[in-house]
């Protein structure tokens, strides 16, 4: 006893509606956030370079200053290139840049100022007051060429006060 199929109280299959591409499932969120993070810590990690080019450059002119140092011995250039250099860092001292003009213990003191410990004034870093004048300076270049280095790392130039 078969009914028959025209008799029979069947309705057509009626699909679901579709998936809603809004609210985004929870992983979507969190890969929207995981990107955002990547993208800021990116543009602060550019920023950060683009901010510390010049210490890049300054510390690969060192090198260049320590280099000619070992090939030809003269302390005294090495001394007046280290004085220049240091000077045209102190320009970028954008909140007082007339750093750069100071001279004598002044200048020495100033140096200081990043590192602390007085190491321009009394110790290796003092040759730069009288070594860019004279030409039979007696200096221990590495000590020097070291504080130098030093100094350029610690150094962050200051945005003048608004």
């Amino acid at each position: 006893m078969n009914p028959d199929p025209a008799e029979l109280p069947l309705r057509d299959i009626h699909l679901p509606a579709p998936v809603s591409w809004w609210p985004p499932a929870p992983g979507w969120w969190l890969l929207a956030l995981i990107l955002l993070l990547a993208s800021l810590l990116a543009w602060l990690w550019l920023r950060h370079r683009r901010q510390r080019r010049w210490a890049r450059a300054a510390l690969a002119e060192l090198a260049e200053l320590d280099a000619a140092f070992r090939a030809d011995g003269n302390a005294h250039r090495l001394c007046s290139e280290v004085s220049l250099l240091l000077r045209r860092i102190a320009v970028l001292d954008r909140a007082t840049p007339e750093h750069a003009a100071l001279t004598g213990e002044d200048w020495l003191a100033w140096l200081d100022r990043p590192l602390g410990g007085g190491m321009f004034q009394t110790g290796p870093g003092r040759v730069l007051l009288n070594g860019p004048y004279d030409p039979k300076i007696e200096l221990d270049a590495d000590a020097l060429i070291e504080l130098c280095r030093r100094w350029i790392a610690g150094f962050s130039p200051e945005r003048p006060a608004a």
